[in-house]
């Protein structure tokens, strides 16, 4: 097992999803507003404010589902986050290749990939891993080289700063759609049209203007992020230590693969 394996088909998802769905420059550049009523305002506009209402969030829940190129199974993402690194959440690789629980807080962190990850992700070594962790998380510290990508992918303010970074890009026309409801709730979507894909942003419509769905479709992607818990707390609770196993001493025990 490689900590690349977790990382990059794990919490890292996240950023492959919103580098793919910034890039679209669906989530714009501008300053914090307060008012309401974001149906009136041009598609531009609202892009701005939902950018800076994303931007000004301690902590949120992102589910995250599909994928940007068609040559993957379809995974799903479903992880609690906050800018102290705090997270609680699980990503499923799809097509049964495996998912993995993952909890951080401070600077610990704790992983249990199930028996489908042991065995398609860690076809050498993967079932002494599994037998040894009896259904246990691994833990370790957020230092660890690693566990490194997985702390990484807890942290709201990664998250946050790709979509800073991606804003200004920002080619092909945004339009704006006729108000709508997402899950009961009043929203705005805009739309962008680039490289064969349609980028859709849905932004709420009362009290601040999060974005609450990002929508990838076309040229072999169908991907969707779902935001939503906006400053709500990460839970607290960690796994109690019987049902850890400390990754070091995991290796010791084990000369199969290295992890």
């Amino acid at each position: 097992m490689t900590g690349q394996t977790i990382g990059t088909r794990g919490t890292v998802l996240t950023a492959v999803f919103v580098l793919g769905i910034t890039s679209g420059g669906l989530v714009g550049g501008g300053v914090a507003h307060a008012d309401n009523g974001i149906d009136t305002l041009s598609a531009q506009q609202i892009a701005d404010r939902s950018r800076d209402a994303l931007l000004s969030a301690r902590s949120l829940h992102l589910g995250a589902r599909g994928d940007l190129d068609g040559g993957n199974p379809s995974m799903v993402l479903s992880l609690t986050l906050d800018r102290e690194g705090n997270c609680n959440g699980s990503v499923d690789l799809g097509n049964q290749q495996g998912s993995v629980r993952i909890v951080k807080r401070g600077d610990d962190i704790w992983v249990k990939p199930d028996a489908d990850f042991w065995k398609n992700q860690v076809p050498n070594g993967g079932s002494a891993f599994a037998a040894i962790l009896n259904g246990r998380y691994m833990k370790g510290s957020a230092t660890d080289p690693r566990l490194r990508d997985v702390a990484a992918g807890c942290d709201l303010t990664t998250f946050q700063k790709l979509v800073g970074d991606n804003a200004d890009n920002d080619r092909g026309t945004l339009n704006k759609g006729r108000k709508t409801t997402l899950n009961g709730a009043p929203v705005v979507p805009l739309t962008r049209i680039r490289d064969g894909r349609t980028l859709t942003l849905y932004v709420a419509d009362t009290g601040k203007p999060y974005p609450l769905r990002i929508t990838v479709r076309g040229g072999g992607a169908n991907a969707a992020v779902d935001l939503s818990a906006f400053d709500k707390p990460v839970p607290t609770a960690t796994p109690p230590p019987d049902q850890t196993y400390d990754i070091s001493a995991l290796l010791n025990r084990t000369t199969s693969a290295p992890l």
